[in-house]
């Protein structure tokens, strides 16, 4: 049986997840950059920060996904 984090490594999980994509939302997100390349690189770390979270939350490892199980 594989040990999981408390609620206290989860939060700070959370918050250092917030806090890198509040710096990078404000260096490389939405409204920055030369024509639509803020857009992009805005939807770009907005779905790298959602799966982290939701990685986070439901303590999925991610790395070991495969479709194995699928077929």
């Amino acid at each position: 049986m594989r040990s999981r984090g408390g609620c206290l490594e989860g939060l700070m999980r959370l918050f250092f997840l917030t806090a890198a994509f509040d710096y990078l939302e404000n260096r490389f997100g939405f409204g920055r950059g030369c024509s639509c390349s803020g857009i992009g690189c805005g939807l770009i770390i907005l779905f790298v920060f959602l799966v982290l979270v939701c990685g986070t939350v439901t303590d999925t490892d991610w790395t070991r996904f495969s479709l194995s199980g699928l077929f």
